[in-house]
């Protein structure tokens, strides 16, 4: 069993918002979907969870120690997981 080097980073985001869909194309075009857990704010569950991280807006990004909002935050913190997970040559 592979044991990850990082916690796992969270998108939340609305599915009818253009900003998060916006991110969540982001993360697939850097084929991050195993890194970044997709997180909709439509289940209460959820929306707790953004909450208790201190959010409420969306998108948002959770990387293990800080929340990332608004679109051009989260796509900042997406292209950060792109690059710590870039192989090295």
């Amino acid at each position: 069993m592979e044991i990850p080097s990082e916690p796992r980073v969270e998108l939340f985001h609305a599915t009818n918002q253009a900003e998060s869909a916006s991110v969540r194309r982001r993360v697939t075009e850097l084929a991050l979907e195993d890194r970044v857990r997709f997180r909709n704010v439509v289940y209460e569950e959820v929306a707790r969870d953004l909450a208790a991280r201190g959010g409420g807006a969306t998108p948002a990004v959770w990387d293990g120690e800080r929340l990332h909002v608004g679109e051009a935050a989260a796509r900042a913190a997406i292209e950060a997981v792109a690059v710590r997970v870039a192989p090295r040559p």
